[in-house]
């Protein structure tokens, strides 16, 4: 033991005296953290990202450079040589190389935690030992590799050589620099036979998912895996003099550390799992994103009105609400969304749609997930924050949308409720039953109105501006052509299930917004609007029925606690609309906005998912 902490001590007091050293093990990483920080408007969302990826650049160059370079250099100076005349291995001499590239790196680690608390306001990782101990394994592995460059070359040019055919790639396709997201599918696939890919990956996870280390085994036991070959074969090829030459055919013992990486990414490739969860990081950190909604007027879901008033939105959830001016944007640290003469609501939830049906005419052979994520992407674009749904076909789609992988309106169970009907009217006794039961009567005007249609043989609900915005083509095309074939006799009366819903209320029974979208002239997403209109008809006012659309649905679906109002710790899924709902419920339907759980959605990009 005590030659491996002389070497440690003799190579730490050497590195130290070295300008060189220090600048890029501490001032080089605090460049690169200030640089992107100020260039990326870090935030304490965005900030998290931004040390990931300088811890990532600082692993790669203690590893690749200050390991395999130095070696060389050490060789070359005929300094290992005066190591030979003593009785001593090279196993000491590359663990020490390798603990000393672990010791040095981590107050560079720890200051850079301490900037971006107290400057940029992150929080300290909630698995810091986690993260510690990936760090750890992250500056050994790599320093491994960087002992075989030094093993395998035989002069400190090409040492860099070597050096920068694994340093590029692994720094522009780790998604250190540039998101994998954004990147084309092969380069994705490339980057996961890399080993900085899986550092990041990992980082990634415990800094911005808080996961721990054991969610993460399989990045972690690959980085052991080519510490412990690396370290191997770095004693098998090591040189204590210049005039020692190695092979050309013992360079491709460089591959043999690459080995577990080649395995895990040739899984991955397949799989796609890293690839998948790339994309949960990315929309973790749009939604970690702090915007202040400013000088909107607030349709808080209970029915409180605030005519003028704000929203801070960070982490994903509401964090306060302001009546009148907020305070100045500087001192809130987010960005302005203004909001002046729109209207704020939470997003809208229909509370039993047919998510597995597509609401006209399809193609034979359809592909039934591809259309459930269609369907809930559809709902999403047109404001509907979440959508109750019965049967277990939708159960990848929600494991999806939760993960963060797709982005599609929220998935919940749908409830046991009273539907009602237009078929005949119903007596004043049932209503007082119903009333006194207290399960929820779903009118589904929407769905009545389809029925009554498609018995008449028009298709006037496909023409509405929304439906044209998400149906496909092809289905409009199909569901016109083959109206015929689908016509249906069944009684359908919309004036009667109108005053049907009148005299529900009239009887105080429990109400709630549903659609049975996915009926057929009933597509996805746009029929909540048409709910809300119909709504009208039976004299509900429109702020009622717009609470029973939000928190009074939420209530329904089992997640009021969270959903469904604008306050502060609910989930900040909003729907931001032109004009006010209040006095023309049509509103609903003049988007300007969709945020959910805090990232504000592109929704033409909605439908470019894949």
């Amino acid at each position: 033991m005590k030659p491996y902490l002389a070497l440690i001590r003799v190579n730490l007091n050497l590195a130290l005296r070295e300008r060189a050293v220090l600048f890029f093990n501490y001032i080089f990483p605090l460049i690169f953290f200030f640089g992107f920080g100020e260039m990326m408007g870090a935030q304490s969302g965005t900030i998290s990202q931004i040390v990931s990826m300088v811890f990532v650049f600082g692993l790669l160059g203690s590893g690749l450079y200050g390991a395999g370079i130095r070696a060389v250099a050490e060789r070359e100076a005929n300094i290992l040589r005066r190591y030979k005349v003593a009785p001593i291995s090279p196993v000491p001499i590359l663990v020490a190389s390798m603990a000393t590239g672990l010791v040095l790196f981590l107050p560079s680690v720890m200051i850079i935690l301490s900037i971006a608390h107290f400057y940029y306001h992150m929080p300290f990782p909630a698995r810091w030992p986690s993260l510690l101990l990936l760090i750890a394994l992250g500056a050994v592995s790599m320093r491994s590799i960087g002992l075989i460059i030094a093993s395998v070359a035989n002069s400190v040019a090409e040492s860099n050589i070597l050096i920068q055919l694994l340093y590029m790639p692994m720094l522009i396709l780790s998604g250190a620099t540039i998101p994998l997201s954004v990147m084309p599918v092969w380069a994705q696939v490339v980057a996961q036979f890399l080993p900085a890919t899986h550092l990041f990956t990992a980082m990634q996870a415990i800094m911005l998912k808080r996961e721990s280390m054991l969610q993460n085994l399989v990045a972690a036991g690959a980085l052991v895996t080519a510490t412990a070959v690396g370290t191997f074969i770095a004693t098998r090829l090591f040189r204590w003099e210049k005039e020692e030459k190695i092979s050309r055919s013992s360079k491709l013992w460089l591959g043999a550390v690459l080995l577990p990486f080649l395995l895990l990414g040739g899984w991955q490739a397949y799989s796609k799992e890293n690839i998948n969860r790339t994309r949960s990081f990315d929309r973790q950190l749009r939604r970690s994103y702090a915007r202040l909604i400013r000088d909107a007027r607030l349709l808080i879901g209970d029915g409180q009105v605030i005519e003028t008033g704000s929203v801070l939105i960070r982490g994903g959830r509401i964090e306060r609400i302001f009546e009148g001016a907020p305070p100045e944007n500087a001192k809130l640290d987010a960005d302005t969304v203004e909001a002046a003469g729109k209207t704020l609501l939470p997003g809208l939830i229909d509370t039993y749609v047919l998510i597995s049906d597509a609401g006209g005419i399809v193609e034979k052979n359809i592909d039934t997930a591809e259309l459930v994520q269609r369907n809930l992407t559809a709902h999403l674009y047109c404001g509907a924050a979440a959508v109750g749904v019965e049967g277990h076909s939708f159960e990848e789609a929600r494991r999806r949308i939760n993960s963060g992988e797709w982005l599609g309106a929220e998935v919940l169970a749908a409830p046991a409720v009273q539907r009602g009907t237009g078929s005949r009217g119903l007596a004043d006794e049932e209503f007082e039953r119903m009333a006194r039961s207290g399960v929820a009567y779903m009118p589904a005007l929407a769905a009545e109105e389809a029925r009554e249609q498609l018995a008449q043989g028009k298709s006037e609900l496909l023409e509405r501006s929304l439906v044209q915005q998400v149906a496909p083509p092809k289905l409009l095309e199909l569901t016109h052509r083959g109206l015929e074939s689908v016509r249906s006799d069944a009684g359908a009366n919309l004036a009667v299930a109108i005053e049907n819903l009148g005299r529900a209320h009239k009887h105080k029974v429990p109400l709630t917004a549903g659609t049975i979208s996915g009926s057929m002239l009933l597509v996805h997403g746009p029929a909540i609007h048409r709910e809300l209109q119909l709504w009208m008809r039976a004299g509900i006012p429109a702020g009622e029925a717009l609470v029973t659309a939000t928190s009074g649905a939420a209530r329904v679906l089992g997640a009021g606690n969270r959903i469904g109002l604008i306050r502060p710790g609910y989930d900040a899924s909003l729907l931001l609309v032109d004009g006010n709902p209040l006095q023309d419920i049509s509103a609903t339907e003049r988007i300007s906005m969709v945020f959910f759980k805090g990232e504000r959605v592109d929704r033409p990009a909605l439908f470019e998912q894949k």
